[in-house]
C-alpha cells in the first residue's frame, strides 16, 4: 500500500503560524480586557493577578517536559500540547467560574509550553541551520497576528455575547482542529528524522545543558535581553500619561504602534538574519535596542520623540530576540526540545526580574533610571552573545522541501 508523502515545508510552516496565533490570542486576550473579565468573574485585580501569576510560573516546568519530545519525537509532544490546550479551553465551558478560569489560563500556557518547543526542535530538524532563520522568524509572526488579529476578534466575541467565558469554546474548536492538522501534517516519529529522540536521552537532561557553553551564553543572553526590554514595557504606559497626559485612546493608539513594531522585528528578522549571520543579527538588534534607550533619553521630552524611541525599543527588542532562537536551535542539537523550553523559562525569569526592577527605578529615579539599566543589561549581553558558538555548517537531517 503506498503511503502519502508529509506536507512539504511551506505547508507545515503555515500550519504551524496558525497553530500559535491561536495560541498567543489565548495568552494575549486576558490585558485589553482584563475589566470585563474581572467583572464577569466578580473577583478583584488581586484575584486576577494571581491567575496570571501562576500563568507566568507555568514556564518553569518547560525543561522537565521538553524531554518527551527529545525521547518520544516531536508530534508525540506538539499532539499532547494541543490537547491539554483544548481540554484548558473547555475547562471554563464546563465551569465558567472563577475556579474554570485559575484552572483554564495555566493549564493553556502549560500547552504551549510543551508545543512550542517541539515545533521549533521540529524545524531545527528539518531546515538547514543557513535556511533556519527565515522559516523560525516566519513563525515567530504569529505573535504580532494574535495581537492584531486574534485579540480583535476576541473583543468582538465578548462584545455580541457579554458573556466573559464566550471565547473559550472557540478557541477549544480551534484546538481540537490543531489537533487534526498536526496529525495530519507531520510524520510519524522516526529516528532518521528525529535522532536526537532515543532512548539515549536522560530523562532530566538539564545537567547535560548546563554544561554546554554554548547553551549557557545563550540562555543567559536571553534572560537579560527580556530583562531589560520589560524593565522598560512595564513603565511606558504610566510614562506616557504623566510626561503627556496621555489619555486612554493616546494609549491605545501607542499599543497599535507598539504592535506594529513588533511585526517589523519579526518580519525583518525573517528576511535578514541568515543573510547577515544570526550572532551579528542579535548583536545589532542589541545595538539598536541600546541606540532607542538613548534615543528616549534625550528626546523623551517630546512626545514625538517618545513614541519614536518607543518604536524602535520594541522593533530592535523582537529582532534580536527572533534572530536568537535559530541560533540556540543549534546550541546543543540533541537535545533541540529541551534547549528551546529552556529559552522560553530563561525569557519568562527575565521578565519577572524585570517586572520587579521596573517600579523601583521608575518611582525612584524616573524613566532615565530604567533606560539607564536597560541599556547596560543589553551591553552585557552583546558581549555574551559572541560566546553562543556554533556549527554554522550544520545540515538539516532531512532537507528542506
Amino acid at each position: 500500500m503506498k503511503t502519502s508523502s508529509p506536507p512539504k515545508l511551506g505547508a507545515q510552516v503555515a500550519v504551524f503560524t496558525l497553530i500559535r496565533s491561536v495560541l498567543n490570542t489565548s495568552y494575549r486576550m486576558v490585558y485589553p480586557y482584563l475589566s470585563l473579565f474581572q467583572s464577569g468573574l466578580g473577583v478583584g485585580l488581586p484575584a486576577i493577578s494571581l491567575v496570571l501569576s501562576l500563568r507566568s510560573l507555568i514556564a518553569f516546568a518547560g525543561p522537565f517536559l521538553s524531554p518527551i519530545a527529545d525521547r518520544y519525537g516531536r508530534r508525540v509532544s506538539m499532539l499532547l500540547g494541543m490537547g491539554l490546550f483544548t481540554i484548558g479551553a473547555l475547562t471554563v465551558v464546563v465551569l465558567p467560574t472563577y475556579t474554570g478560569f485559575a484552572i483554564s489560563l495555566p493549564l493553556m500556557a502549560l500547552a504551549y509550553m510543551i508545543f512550542l518547543p517541539a515545533m521549533q526542535a521540529y524545524l531545527g530538524d528539518r531546515v538547514a541551520y543557513e535556511r533556519r532563520g527565515r522559516v523560525m522568524g516566519i513563525t515567530e509572526l504569529s505573535w504580532s497576528l494574535s495581537f492584531i488579529i486574534g485579540v480583535p476578534l476576541v473583543g468582538v466575541l465578548l462584545g455580541r455575547s457579554g458573556a466573559w467565558q464566550s471565547p473559550f469554546l472557540p478557541l477549544a474548536l480551534l484546538g481540537a482542529l490543531s489537533m487534526v492538522a498536526v496529525w495530519r501534517i507531520l510524520p510519524p516519529h522516526n529516528r532518521r528524522t528525529e535522532p536526537s529522540s532515543q532512548s539515549g536521552v536522560p530523562p532530566l537532561p538539564l545537567g547535560l545543558l548546563l554544561r554546554s557553553a554554548p547553551a549557557r551564553a545563550g540562555l543567559l543572553t536571553i534572560l537579560l535581553l527580556t530583562a531589560a526590554n520589560e524593565t522598560v514595557n512595564l513603565v511606558f504606559g504610566l510614562w506616557l500619561e504623566q510626561r503627556f497626559n496621555f489619555q486612554l485612546a493616546a494609549l491605545g493608539a501607542a499599543a497599535v504602534l507598539i504592535g506594529l513594531s513588533e511585526m517589523g522585528g519579526e518580519g525583518l528578522s525573517a528576511a535578514l538574519v541568515d543573510r547577515l549571520g544570526k550572532v551579528w543579527s542579535v548583536r545589532a538588534g542589541l545595538l539598536v535596542n541600546m541606540l532607542a534607550a538613548v534615543v528616549m533619553f534625550v528626546l523623551g521630552g517630546q512626545a514625538w520623540g517618545a513614541l519614536a524611541g518607543l518604536f524602535l525599543f520594541y522593533l530592535s527588542f523582537e529582532f534580536s530576540l527572533v534572530s536568537l532562537l535559530p541560533l540556540m536551535s543549534e546550541a546543543l542539537p540533541a537535545l533541540r526540545a529541551t534547549v528551546m523550553a529552556s529559552t522560553l523559562a530563561m525569557a519568562a525569569l527575565g521578565r519577572a526580574l524585570g517586572t520587579q526592577f521596573a517600579p523601583l527605578l521608575f518611582n525612584g529615579v524616573g524613566i532615565g533610571g530604567n533606560l539607564i539599566a536597560a541599556l547596560a543589561m543589553n551591553l552585557l549581553a552583546v558581549w555574551l552573545v559572541r560566546q553562543v558558538r556554533v556549527n554554522e555548517a550544520a545540515p538539516a537531517v532531512t532537507p528542506a522541501d
